[in-house]
């Protein structure tokens, strides 16, 4: 893959807590965080149950779609726990002990800790490649172009330096925000022509609501900051002409 060439993926959160909002899912602003700085466009992201069925028919479905998947959850020692099982079945390939995996936790526990509920983590897909964990031990794996990782946010932030390597992404996303007291409806028109001319970034807009006031920011998103830097201007210039209050957030 070329530096030049958009490169996508797609976001799997698995996780019956999650749908129940028992647990907020602070993952997906992570990992699209991380991918874009390494120039990776996050296309879409699902939220599925711990369903065999629903975990193997979508990743089937995002792996062919995107040139990254990345799950998370689904991967500790619970029975509940079934996402290596599943992307064994989606891969057609064999659900085994990891040798790699299984000597890394029978360092990691104190002797006689690694029961069979931890053994449960080291069970992956044939063949499948270790992601490192620094915090708590268990690492996640990797399967051609699918990557998964645990639900817990602290340690899947954690173990994401250690594949910078192993994906190839495009030239970093930017972004500059512009913040406005103002309406969507009073800007909609003018931005709207602004974006018409600058079809190489992306303009979104974004009502907040701060200090018991309303306002708009408007995000500028693009892999070229003169592109950004032209836009910005052309937006400024309207803003000016509005007579429109920029507002520090």
């Amino acid at each position: 893959m070329t530096k030049n060439t958009k490169v996508n993926a797609a976001i799997l959160i698995i996780g019956n807590e999650i749908l129940s909002g028992r647990t907020q899912d602070t993952n997906t602003s992570t990992l699209a965080v991380w991918l874009n700085t390494i120039g990776v466009k996050v296309n879409e992201v699902r939220v599925i149950p711990d369903v065999e069925k629903t975990i193997v028919n979508t990743l089937n479905l995002l792996r062919k779609e995107n040139d990254y998947v990345f799950t998370t959850g689904g991967i500790g020692p619970t029975h509940d726990d079934i996402t290596a099982e599943s992307v064994s079945k989606a891969f057609g390939v064999k659900y085994e002990i990891h040798k790699e995996a299984f000597k890394i936790l029978e360092a990691y526990y104190k002797p006689g800790e690694f029961n069979e509920g931890r053994q449960r983590m080291v069970w992956m897909p044939a063949n499948a490649e270790l992601i490192l964990n620094p915090t708590s031990g268990a690492p996640g794996f990797s399967v051609e172009n699918v990557f998964c990782l645990p639900g817990v946010p602290s340690i899947m932030k954690s173990m994401l330096g250690s594949l910078k390597n192993r994906i190839i992404g495009g030239e970093p996303i930017l972004s500059h925000t512009i913040s406005l007291r103002t309406v969507e409806s009073e800007i909609a028109n003018s931005l709207t022509l602004v974006q018409d001319k600058n079809k190489d970034v992306e303009i979104g807009s974004y009502p907040f609501f701060h200090a018991g006031k309303l306002g708009v920011s408007i995000v500028l998103r693009s892999e070229n900051q003169s592109k950004i830097d032209i836009c910005n201007s052309q937006i400024l210039e309207f803003i000016k002409e509005k007579k429109i209050e920029i507002v520090d957030r």
